[in-house]
């Protein structure tokens, strides 16, 4: 009877270990690094380029948001990297981040939404659109209007949309338009 008792504890307590994963159980939460690529057509109507998203990092003090863009012979002709405090740090004021975990939340959520269709303008420019003061290179902007290129906007904080397009002129992507 004592050896049955005995097995029968050695047993519940195999069983206990195995099903414990020997992890606290803390308010962290499961964080995936976010890497997304896309094809649309940007420096050339007639091909299409790469769009990249990476967000890199474990806090938001260490996270890295990098996008670029490659066109359709795999040449770098954009990049941007973003520190994860800039976009919180610049984010709506009556928006609670001040935990971290709401922060990797926010940043992970940018990250995920940055490719939205909303983000990708067909053509970059009307042509009955006006520049105005907001446009920091006027001739691009025109250039744009008769071009009929692609553009893209990306968000850097609460009021700060950027929006960029290939300039056939200068052969770079170049901001046209940063606003709100």
């Amino acid at each position: 009877m004592r050896n049955t008792s005995l097995f029968l504890a050695i047993c519940l307590l195999a069983l206990v270990a195995c099903n414990s994963n020997g992890k606290k159980e803390t308010n962290a939460i499961e964080f995936k690094n976010v890497n997304q690529s896309l094809a649309k057509s940007f420096s050339d109507l007639k091909r299409l380029d790469t769009f990249k998203i990476e967000l890199t990092g474990r806090k938001p003090e260490e996270m890295v948001l990098n996008f670029t863009i490659k066109n359709a012979d795999g040449k770098e002709i954009y990049n941007a990297k973003i520190k994860g405090t800039e976009l919180v740090n610049n984010t709506d004021p009556n928006v609670d981040l001040s935990k971290e975990k709401d922060q990797v939340i926010f940043l992970k959520t940018i990250a995920d939404d940055f490719f939205s269709d909303d983000n990708f303008l067909e053509p970059a420019v009307m042509p009955e659109d006006k520049a105005d003061k907001y446009t920091p290179d006027k001739a691009l902007y025109e250039e744009l209007k008769k071009s009929g290129l692609n553009g893209f906007k990306y968000r850097l904080g609460k009021e700060n949309n950027i929006y960029i397009a290939w300039s056939e002129k200068e052969q770079k992507v170049k901001i046209y338009y940063n606003c709100c």
